[in-house]
């Protein structure tokens, strides 16, 4: 992927938000942009937090999904109790890994963090080992940061 990509992706996704109030629409449109512009992705969605620790499927792209992940378990919980972005390589090397769809070889989660509370993570599952290069962890980081900048408030937990 291309930083010019990445660019354009979060440029679109201010466009498409930013006269929009409603956060679970923006972060579906969000998902849908991102779902059709970056390749090698079978899953792409958010999960947003509903409890003090446990993330609940938000809007996505892909096959069904996990509805819950505790803070703390696989990848997704990880990112959101860290509130550090995580890039495997190979998930069946990650020690508790949750398998929502077995296809599933790499992933990318960073987390949406919002007054020093994980309030979301945003989870990119690939087919191929190895998918997720650096350069696509800073773009998905700054799409991330814009998506920090929304209307959390309504989210009722």
């Amino acid at each position: 992927m291309s930083s010019q990509l990445y660019s354009d992706l979060l440029a679109q996704s201010r466009a498409l938000t930013e006269a929009e109030p409603d956060l679970i629409a923006n972060l579906a449109n969000i998902s849908a942009l991102l779902y059709e512009h970056i390749d090698d992705v079978n899953w792409l969605g958010f999960y947003l937090t509903r409890s003090d620790d446990e993330l609940v499927l938000g809007p996505f792209q892909g096959r069904v999904a996990c509805v819950r992940i505790p803070f703390g378990k696989g990848v997704c919980g990880v990112a959101a109790q860290s509130q550090e972005c995580q890039r495997v390589e190979d998930v069946h090397q990650f020690a508790g890994h949750i398998a929502c769809d077995s296809a599933s070889n790499s992933e990318v989660v960073a987390p949406v963090v919002v007054n020093g509370k994980t309030v979301a993570v945003l989870d990119i599952d690939s087919p191929s080992i190895g998918r997720f290069s650096e350069e696509d962890e800073k773009g998905i980081k700054a799409i991330v940061e814009y998506c920090q900048s929304l209307d959390w408030s309504g989210l009722q937990r």
